[in-house]
């Protein structure tokens, strides 16, 4: 999407989990210690955080605001909690309303997205097991999204991304 759509902007979300191999601070993530992910958490500096597989995660209002500010249209990869923190915000934010689209992205099925799991070996079992009881809870709400994509293939999904992506942009237009 970022490649294909030059005035899209991809927003860096935080973590305290460790990078993994090939991943940079400020560019994948903004990695956190738990210490210091909380204390943002304190002074408020995110739209939204959730506690996700032993780590927190959050989306940063500096990453959001002067961009949305300035009309730049912005790429957000997050959870369902977050999602939903987000769609809650955007009701009462003033920079927010009207600008929050949410988008679910469904496996075919829980034993596709186990393979895919497996196949980036880079989680243990136990992780891979916890991974797929969110998976399956997560899934039971792609009804509270704006729209749901069946995964496919990486050239579908992002088809189908772009498609919404672009009659969004029109309905706004």
């Amino acid at each position: 999407m970022l490649a294909e759509i030059p005035e899209l902007w991809r927003v860096v979300t935080s973590t305290t989990r460790k990078p993994r191999t090939g991943e940079k601070d400020h560019v994948d993530y903004y990695f956190f210690d738990h210490a210091t992910f909380e204390q943002k958490i304190e002074d408020e500096h995110f739209y939204e955080y959730a506690h996700v597989h032993g780590n927190i995660y959050g989306t940063l209002k500096s990453e959001v605001q002067d961009k949305l500010a300035a009309g730049t249209d912005l790429l957000l990869n997050i959870d369902v909690q977050g999602a939903a923190l987000m769609r809650a915000t955007a009701q009462t934010d003033a920079l927010l309303k009207g600008h929050v689209v949410t988008v679910f992205i469904m496996p075919r099925s829980l034993e596709e997205l186990e393979q895919r799991l497996r196949g980036r070996a880079s989680d243990s079992e136990e992780q891979i097991q916890r991974r797929m009881q969110v998976a399956s809870d997560e899934m039971k709400q792609h009804e509270l999204y704006d729209h749901t994509i069946l995964s496919g293939s990486r050239f579908e999904d992002f088809e189908a991304l772009q498609k919404i992506y672009l009659d969004e942009k029109a309905k706004r237009a």
